[in-house]
């Protein structure tokens, strides 16, 4: 929940909330009107600020790692997409291959409004490669921005449609770590898990291991089984210990900045110096306007 507020308001600090606002001052036209929408203005402005420079200063001052060499932590990657799997994604409005999509659908009001009807995003982890190796990314909870958006209007509904597709250039800014097979394999978990497997097949077990004949597992037959078991785990061991490491790019346990974009980190740090700025004068003109609205009794 707290991740889908801190990428709404993400949205919010990129929209025109302040225009909104503005409009609502003038539609109210009075003291108290004045003063509820131009404090707002100033105080979304002022958060606003902090958020695109708290951006800005986050992508500049991170350095740009190979996947292969990447520190476990937080790190910047920037490479290729391509699907997890052979067969890619598909989104949910325009029905084409992507590696990752956001939607929304709104129907138009009495009054001419629109309010949402229904919306999402998909979770499918895609894979970003720069050359050096392949990282697995989880864009669950990340922020992302995107240069690929549809919006068109039919039978009086709006959608709009948000999609990273492959092949695109990927920046990443989030958690890697690096997740070693061989070392997460538990042979004592996977031969309990083993047995218990068999021992819900009785009559296969027997079948295999009661020598005898009797109908029941003596000591000795037991043993048997246990030893087969410990062959059978003792190979997925050595299928684990020849997997590759798997990289994964995900959201920072520490609730730092994840994002993900199509868009190349020297245009982004561009876009959220201009966002700074921007909100940095809304909030000044915000604070004027307050000013000369008290101080004249509108």
């Amino acid at each position: 929940m707290l991740a889908k507020i801190r990428r709404e308001y993400a949205q919010l600090i990129t929209s025109g909330a302040q225009l909104l606002l503005l409009f609502i001052g003038f539609k109210l036209d009075s003291y108290e009107g004045w003063i509820g929408s131009l404090s707002a203005m100033a105080l979304i402005s002022f958060f606003a600020w902090l958020s695109a420079l708290h951006r800005l200063r986050l992508i500049k001052a991170t350095p740009t790692s190979k996947v292969v060499s990447a520190a476990q932590g937080y790190v910047e990657l920037i490479g290729s997409g391509k699907p997890y799997e052979e067969s890619p994604l598909i989104t949910k409005l325009r029905v084409l291959p992507c590696l990752w999509y956001r939607y929304k659908v709104e129907k138009r009001g009495a009054k001419n409004n629109w309010y949402t009807i229904d919306s999402g995003e998909s979770k499918t982890p895609f894979v970003l490669h720069d050359g050096s190796g392949s990282c697995v990314v989880d864009p669950e909870n990340a922020e992302i921005i995107t240069k690929h958006r549809d919006e068109w209007i039919s039978d009086g509904h709006r959608y709009t449609e948000w999609k990273l597709i492959q092949h695109d250039s990927i920046y990443a800014l989030g958690e890697f770590r690096t997740r070693n097979i061989a070392s997460e394999f538990d042979q004592r978990a996977e031969l309990n898990t083993l047995l218990a497997d068999w021992k819900r097949d009785m009559p296969e077990l027997h079948a295999r291991f009661d020598l005898d004949d009797n109908g029941e597992l003596d000591m000795k037959e037991w043993m048997l089984a246990r030893s087969a078991a410990r062959r059978e785990v003792a190979k997925k061991m050595l299928v684990a210990q020849a997997e590759t490491d798997i990289h994964i790019m995900c959201q920072p346990h520490d609730g730092k900045l994840y994002l993900l974009s199509n868009i190349a980190p020297g245009k982004l740090s561009r876009r959220y110096l201009l966002w700074s700025w921007a909100h940095l004068l809304i909030f000044f003109g915000a604070l004027g306007g307050l000013g000369w609205v008290m101080q004249n009794g509108y």
